[in-house]
């Protein structure tokens, strides 16, 4: 349970405040830190309204708790030490609220009730087993990697029309632990469950994800239907995995794909259907076992085919003997330097 004078300050910082509705990235955090803007940061005046640090001394130093970071709507408290049990009393005007690497192991169902206009919600190196009910409404980002879940129910995120973005990786998540129905109703951008137990690229996740990364997990093979739904991919993480095989056609229902991460895999051969995704611009490919690279590997056959061109083809640390590849197979690159070869030791 959080001691009372940390709930009560919390509480009478968001009362004191000027809070001003402003967009979403006037208080981004990057990586659970609150970042400043130009002004804020040089102390010069703006013009928007809302004062800046200065101007609310000696407001933050009274009200802010020990232990804690408060910055306009954003309060980040860390390293406190107790995890929370029951509600926690805090401010219905706060933007983002940041409890990273506590000991956090239970939090309350009504724990986020007053939080009613939260956009961010930072409560990654916990020890929570479960993803926390009745988030609020008004959420866009959740950050709850690096904790202790095994499951994802239907239902949890039910309600959460805002949200674009869940970051849950670091969690010992297998593909039995997601209940079909898991992700109904959630029109996310951006999804990684990275570092858990994944043998397979999970079933149902949200068809309007433009970003997946499944990066270091346990993945063995991509067929024909694991990517069906995604056809708004333009970034696709899947390096670190022990992928071996990727089905003919499997890429093929990622017209839009932008970058693809299939480094360290076991991959014995470039994949194929790489010449038909006419916007595909970055490809990792690096410490694999591919031991050939045909002419046609990368690039379509004529001109015009392709809208974008390759920036990026990295290739290191493969059994490729290099001076074997024709210099044809990257005729639809942007320059040598994009090229990444050699370097393979056994």
């Amino acid at each position: 349970m959080w001691p009372l004078w940390l709930l009560a300050s919390l509480l009478a910082l968001s009362q004191a405040l000027p809070f001003e509705q402003k967009g979403f990235w006037d208080f981004t955090l990057d990586d659970g830190l609150p970042m400043l803007n130009d002004e804020e940061a040089s102390g010069a005046e703006t013009t928007s309204g809302v004062p800046d640090l200065d101007s609310l001394t000696p407001t933050f130093s009274a009200m802010c708790p020990f232990g804690c970071h408060c910055h306009l709507r954003v309060v980040q408290c860390s390293d406190l030490g107790r995890g929370v049990t029951r509600a926690l009393a805090l401010c219905g005007r706060l933007r983002a609220l940041v409890l990273v690497n506590n000991k956090i192991s239970k939090i309350h169902e009504k724990a986020f009730s007053p939080l009613r206009k939260l956009q961010k919600l930072y409560i990654s190196k916990n020890h929570l087993v479960e993803i926390p009910p009745n988030l609020p409404s008004s959420l866009v980002e959740l950050r709850i990697h690096d904790n202790r879940i095994r499951k994802v129910p239907k239902g949890v995120f039910s309600g959460l029309r805002n949200m674009n973005c869940i970051e849950m990786g670091g969690n010992p998540l297998e593909n039995s632990g997601f209940e079909p129905g898991a992700f109904d109703g959630l029109k996310l951008n951006y999804l990684r469950i990275s570092e858990a137990k994944l043998t397979g690229i999970p079933k149902d996740l949200p068809e309007t994800l433009n970003e997946l990364h499944l990066d270091h997990n346990k993945i063995q093979a991509i067929e024909l239907e694991d990517l069906l739904r995604y056809s708004k991919l333009y970034r696709l993480g899947l390096g670190h995995n022990q992928i071996r095989m990727i089905e003919n056609g499997s890429l093929s229902f990622l017209p839009t794909l932008r970058e693809l991460h299939l480094d360290n895999n076991k991959l014995s051969r470039v994949p194929s259907g790489l010449p038909d995704l006419k916007l595909l611009q970055v490809v990792y490919l690096h410490t694999n076992n591919i031991t050939k690279v045909g002419v046609n590997d990368f690039c379509p056959v004529g001109f015009g085919v392709k809208r974008a061109y390759y920036n990026g083809i990295s290739l290191f640390n493969n059994p490729v003997p290099y001076w074997e590849v024709q210099p044809a197979t990257f005729r639809c690159v942007t320059d040598r330097l994009a090229i990444q070869f050699g370097n393979y030791k056994k």
